[in-house]
């Protein structure tokens, strides 16, 4: 199940915690100022967006709160001089969405913030890392037209004036969306979470052609994307975010052929939608047997042109780090290394950790820290490294947060901490067998 780590990776996950901890007795942990302040209890806060097409700044109006949503830069952020993509291992960029929330929601304006201030803490921003850790931080919000790619105009312009209604109501359900709310501000939040993913795929597509060190990005957004099918919203998504980028990668950058990994606890189903009869855009996802949408059968493998590019896997429940480690190495490498990509795209759900309420899957830190690292090595084999990972679910924020650390860890070749933040005593037994059956039969239907 190591197989497609090499020694010096593995060595790396082992050392971890005792580098950690040694680490701790030297240096004492800092205080870190950041720029989220999150508060127990309701937060009601509001996001103001002008000249929004120019990727102007958004922030909350509160007096102990200061909120940069990286459309602009914010007064006491730190930003490294004469940065440039080439120089650095990761490029991230932060859209938090603060306007669009609903009290008690699990998607809610905590996630992205945690996840910041875990970055933070754990002295993975540039102001730690300076040029090996760039923060895009002057974007714009995705244009209609980059929407209109992958949704229905009418979808997009509904949604849109739908805003009036929820500025009113201060919150609206969606009809036949499930549990998908919007306030005022989701339409503008959604416009600057694709914009952010856009954004960084021009980076890394650009870093490419410069240096043979290419970053990896990661857009730590929200609304997630991956349930949004053409037609409207879903499952708390409200417009595909990865399905956009990939569009945008194949029209901006000539990037024909696009590889898609969705590692979320639930099956993308706007991706596998919007993509179904496409030859040139493979959706590779794994997702929990019988869990929300109810889509994503393993026989379900596109139409058309596009049969064979799509490869749903539902995992059985229970399935952990052994199942999802041989997953890598007997499906996705080979079905990545056929389709031989111009860049890859990952719908990254952290709703499969063990520790997550919303899902029966037990992945760990650990298991995050493996599929960063293998992705990103798997881009670097395959497509020059172009790669970006795309923040989807995740709903415990203590999970999610060491998950994202340990992700970016792993880009830059450091050791994991999943030895700190997990506790193997609450895993079980996997159900491995199931596990191995499911994955013959993939392969059977994919000839891997």
């Amino acid at each position: 199940m190591w197989k497609y780590m090499s020694q010096e990776q593995i060595l790396l996950v082992l050392l971890g915690n005792a580098l950690l901890l040694v680490r701790r007795r030297l240096c004492g942990w800092k205080k870190i100022h950041t720029r989220f302040g999150l508060v127990v209890g309701p937060l009601r806060s509001t996001c103001y967006h002008k000249n929004l097409r120019n990727g102007s700044g958004c922030f909350s109006k509160r007096r102990d709160i200061s909120i940069s949503c990286s459309a602009g830069v914010d007064k006491d952020s730190y930003v490294p001089s004469n940065e440039k993509p080439t120089d650095s291992r990761v490029i991230y960029a932060v859209a938090p969405a603060m306007g669009h929330n609903q009290e008690s929601h699990p998607e809610s304006h905590l996630r992205v913030p945690s996840i910041v201030n875990a970055l933070e803490k754990m002295e993975l921003t540039p102001k730690f890392r300076g040029s090996a850790i760039m923060e895009l931080r002057e974007f714009k919000p995705a244009s209609i037209d980059d929407i209109a790619s992958v949704h229905t105009r009418n979808y997009v312009t509904g949604l849109e004036k739908a805003m009036d209604r929820a500025s009113e109501q201060g919150i609206i359900f969606i009809e036949g969306s499930g549990p998908t709310y919007a306030t005022a501000n989701t339409f503008e939040d959604s416009l600057i979470a694709a914009g952010a993913g856009i954004s960084l795929v021009d980076s890394v597509v650009e870093a490419s052609k410069l240096s043979q060190n290419q970053p990896i990005g990661f857009a730590l957004i929200r609304p997630p994307g991956h349930h949004a099918i053409p037609k409207g919203p879903m499952g708390f998504c409200v417009f595909g975010n990865v399905a956009i980028a990939a569009r945008y990668a194949q029209r901006v950058h000539g990037l024909k052929r696009i590889f898609i990994i969705d590692f979320d606890v639930h099956h993308g189903n706007g991706t596998n939608d919007a993509f179904y009869e496409d030859p040139d855009i493979f959706f590779l996802s794994t997702h929990q047997d019988g869990s929300y949408p109810g889509t994503g059968k393993i026989d379900q493998i596109g139409q058309g042109d596009g049969e064979g590019t799509t490869l749903n896997l539902p995992l059985p429940g229970g399935s952990g780090d052994i199942a999802m480690r041989t997953v890598f190495d007997e499906v996705i490498v080979p079905c990545a290394q056929s389709f031989k990509p111009d860049i890859i795209l990952v719908s990254a759900g952290y709703d499969a950790h063990v520790l997550d309420p919303l899902a029966s899957l037990q992945f760990t830190t650990g298991t995050y820290y493996m599929l960063a690292s293998n992705i990103q090595q798997l881009a670097k084999d395959l497509c020059g490294g172009r790669c970006v990972f795309f923040l989807e679910g995740g709903y415990n924020l203590d999970s999610l947060s060491h998950s994202v650390v340990d992700s970016f860890r792993a880009f830059l070749g450091e050791p994991s901490l999943a030895l700190e933040f997990d506790n193997p005593a609450i895993l079980y037994e996997e159900p491995l067998t199931k596990v191995k059956r499911a994955i013959e039969k993939v392969k059977h239907l994919h000839t891997l």
